[in-house]
């Protein structure tokens, strides 16, 4: 494996790492209705469990309020019950085979809650950058220390390492900054 190889492989790592830490942002919920929000939700559908979304349309009627269309008339009850009874604190209300849900206002300490639970996410991700950084460091010393490599391309790769993880770092840092924001627009 070259200096080469071992930067995209980090590179790629911190990719996914930045995705996942953007997937895990959808599902915390700010003032606004978002569909990604019922993606954890799952129902009984002939005897196993499935993600709403596999038995219903989950779509935005307004800022406010979340549409189910359950495919089979049968599902209705099933997904409201669900939704209810997950820890979203979610109140659905059945209008024929339309499942509306809407977002209850928050109040300004389950704000100041999600923020909290934001700048962890943001940690996590910042710890899982920096162990990619130590990996990508330590198999450049493998490197140098098997003869692979000079001690001159170690400082070389340490450093645009460096500079890449400063820069994932500063990208998840405005990610947080820009949840905040939205979590306490009322």
């Amino acid at each position: 494996m070259s200096i080469q190889d071992i930067h995209k492989t980090m590179q790629t790592k911190m990719e996914q790492s930045i995705a996942a830490f953007k997937n895990n942002l959808t599902k915390i919920r700010t003032g606004r209705a978002n569909p990604a929000l019922l993606d954890t939700i799952h129902v009984e559908y002939y005897g196993s469990m499935v993600p709403l979304s596999q038995v219903a349309n989950v779509a935005l009627i307004d800022s406010r309020t979340i549409s189910v269309q359950p495919w089979e008339k049968n599902m209705g009850a099933k997904i409201e019950k669900a939704i209810r009874e997950s820890e979203l604190g979610l109140n659905p209300a059945s209008m024929g085979d339309l499942i509306r849900v809407p977002m209850p206002p928050m109040s300004e300490e389950r704000r100041r809650e999600m923020t909290k639970l934001v700048k962890t996410e943001g940690e996590n991700a910042k710890v899982a950058i920096r162990n990619l950084r130590r990996d990508a460091n330590e198999s450049v010393k493998k490197l140098v220390k098997d003869k692979e490599a000079s001690e001159d391309d170690q400082k070389r790769a340490e450093a645009e390492v460096q500079k890449l993880t400063d820069k994932r770092i500063a990208e998840i840092d405005q990610l947080v900054a820009s949840k905040e924001q939205d979590i306490m627009a009322v």
